[in-house]
């Protein structure tokens, strides 16, 4: 029976694939568990629920995907069954389909490596930035090879469907209308029923998310995102009244040096500091990429790959336990900037209208500080130019081909090919981009203009290439190394800054976007959005080492408190060294929304869900609690007023 189903008739073929996609579905399935083979849960009723969970989203997936190919095979005329163009079109699409299916299973490999989820926002986001992400993966894996492989399983399914026989028993048969109607009607009815009563939410069942990622399709999960890439938070979370809400937020923001400019839906206060200073220290600020607190020696790391920022942590202010708001570069971006959590969706720094907002540069440039961002690659990715272009910054990239758009009003510098010594696909390496901030210094000092210059960092990022003969680990082979270049470089970019006549009245600040991975089987894995930071260049009597419990958004509040500045805030840090400070951080993925104090974690998920755990820090794991109604209602708080004020354009 099962035999004459596949050869059956007309669609003889297309039964093949369904069959192949469902069958290589479920084996990619079976690797990843292997892959995490310590962290599922290999209990009888979860693996088989997460198998059978799969073959759910495999077969809205595969109908999806067939929905085309069955509406060919019904319209098409009897008489046209079998002839050339039949068999060119049928040949064509059908080896175009299943080379693209066996890449995607390939993509689906690399991309767990990277990220431990099935596709994802952030796939989509690569499949916007081609350049970037095919340079990355050329120089990350043997292309040829990769292309190859996949040519070679395409040729070998074609292979077995021809033995077969499926595309003779498709070129050989007609079909009646009868035949025609119950194929569409049926295809047709599981597209509706897959488009309008299932989400992809759906396959997160367990509370282990492992399990959950690989219940998932990841075609299935790719589109899913592509529909979702931004919420309206108060259609998709647990919400109060604004008012409830903005008056919980002002009084967790309140402070005996801030005052609020009214009572409305805002948060804009003037900070008046008890000894106003107006001096005017230069700052450089390095966002370092995925620059995790586990690489550190500072925390427990033994391989010894960041000699230079342990020793910092030893003559700065160093944050011992402060946690990145989320898992992309856009994130840190957004919360140093915007001093914001994060909101639902794709990054601020993504979005639309997210000009002329109010960001620490508004703050800088009120005291008449040059503003400008440096980034190694091209600043077209991820929407980076725009941003900041578009928030007070110059901007100086690599971009050589894309421009600014029209109503963006800054200036542009391109880092030249002579000022270059080392590139990959992501950009040119930390020590060409921290040189490049000097000379921009030099000249900033020479005309007595204090600046405030932003460096993204890129080397520390697979392919993790870098220039030779640097540190004891070749260019290419590991994490490690990159993140050993990386402290080399920083290593480097002080002895150069040292000598320089602006060294002494200037502070640089140093943190990660965020950390190198963020998976693991709890819903939010804690431990991973543990970063370090480092405000370096104070005078020596100020440096120390602060244990307390704070978020990325906390860094500039502390340090224009350092600075004793006056100035006018819609931030949501604070200063971490006022004693009453809070101790709390905000951090979260695209969709779950986070606020831990101390050991207690509560998270908003969309469909208006919320779970709130207990975090044990040394096995790293949530443990479930009873819902506490006033954690849960400043959770929401924190997260439903910083949405309102974008959505609103309130943070302009």
């Amino acid at each position: 029976m099962f035999k004459r189903w596949l050869n059956s008739g007309r669609f003889s073929l297309l039964s093949y694939f369904i069959l192949w996609y469902l069958l290589m579905s479920q084996l990619l399935r079976l690797v990843f568990f292997v892959w995490q083979f310590d962290e599922v849960s290999w209990n009888i009723i979860d693996f088989l629920r997460t198998i059978l969970t799969g073959l759910f989203f495999d077969i809205g997936t595969i109908t999806f995907i067939s929905f085309g190919a069955v509406l060919y095979y019904v319209l098409l005329p009897n008489r046209l069954i079998g002839t050339l163009l039949d068999r060119v079109l049928v040949w064509f699409f059908t080896v175009l389909t299943i080379f693209i299916f066996v890449f995607a299973f390939f993509a689906e490999l690399t991309f767990w490596e990277e990220f431990r989820t099935r596709f994802n926002f952030i796939a989509v986001d690569y499949l916007i930035y081609t350049h970037e992400v095919v340079a990355n993966i050329n120089e990350s894996y043997p292309l040829p090879l990769l292309i190859g492989g996949v040519l070679l399983v395409t040729a070998i399914v074609l292979f077995v469907f021809y033995k077969r026989g499926a595309f003779a028993v498709t070129f050989a048969s007609k079909i009646n209308l009868k035949s025609r109607l119950k194929v569409l009607g049926s295809t047709l009815a599981i597209v509706l029923f897959y488009s309008f009563l299932i989400s992809n939410y759906q396959a997160e069942w367990s509370l282990n998310r492992y399990n959950s990622e690989i219940s998932k399709a990841g075609v299935y999960s790719f589109f899913a995102a592509f529909r979702n890439n931004q919420m309206q938070y108060e259609a998709f979370y647990t919400s109060v009244k604004n008012e409830k809400a903005f008056a919980l937020i002002k009084e967790k923001l309140a402070a005996s040096n801030s005052k609020y400019s009214d009572n409305g839906n805002s948060i804009h206060r003037t900070i008046t500091d008890s000894l106003p200073s107006d001096e005017k220290k230069n700052v450089v600020f390095i966002l370092v990429e995925s620059l995790s607190g586990s690489f550190l020696g500072e925390f427990g790391n033994t391989e010894h790959i960041t000699p230079f920022m342990d020793s910092l942590a030893q003559k700065s202010v160093f944050f011992e336990n402060l946690y990145a708001t989320g898992t992309r570069t856009v994130r840190g971006m957004e919360a140093v900037t915007l001093c914001i959590p994060p909101t639902p969706g794709q990054s601020i720094v993504k979005r639309p209208e997210n000009q002329n907002l109010f960001t620490v540069s508004n703050v800088f440039k009120a005291k008449n500080y040059d503003c400008n961002f440096f980034y190694g690659g091209d600043g077209y990715f991820d929407n980076m130019n725009a941003y900041f272009g578009g928030n007070g910054f110059a901007i100086y990239d690599r971009g050589r081909g894309s421009v600014l758009s029209d109503n963006i009003k800054t200036t542009r510098h391109n880092i030249t090919d002579n000022e270059v010594t080392f590139e990959n696909a992501w950009g040119i390496c930390d020590e060409d981009i921290f040189n490049k901030m000097l000379n921009v210094a030099d000249e900033q000092y020479k005309n007595n203009q204090p600046f405030f210059n932003f460096i993204m960092t890129t080397s520390n990022h697979r392919p993790y290439t870098y220039p030779s003969g640097k540190i004891d680990i070749p260019s290419g082979k590991s994490r490690e190394g990159a993140v050993k270049y990386t402290d080399f470089a920083l290593r480097e970019l002080f002895r150069k800054a040292s000598k320089k006549p602006w060294y002494k009245n200037t502070v640089f600040v140093i943190i990660a976007d965020h950390c190198a991975s963020s998976a693991g089987k709890d819903e939010i894995d804690v431990k991973n959005y543990h970063i370090p930071a480092f405000i370096v260049n104070l005078p020596e009597a100020e440096n120390k080492k602060i244990a307390t419990q704070c978020s990325q958004i906390d860094l500039f509040p502390t340090l224009f408190s350092i600075f004793h500045w006056n100035y006018e805030s819609d931030f949501f840090g604070k200063n971490v060294l006022d004693p009453k400070f809070e101790e709390r951080s905000l951090m979260g993925t695209y969709r779950k929304l986070v606020l831990m104090k101390k050991e207690k974690v509560m998270i908003l998920s969309d469909q208006k869900k919320q779970a709130f755990y207990t975090w044990d820090k040394t096995n790293n794991s949530l443990k479930p609690l009873p819902m506490e109604r006033t954690f849960l209602d400043e959770t929401i708080s924190w997260y439903q007023t910083a949405d309102y004020l974008f959505t609103n354009k309130l943070l302009k």
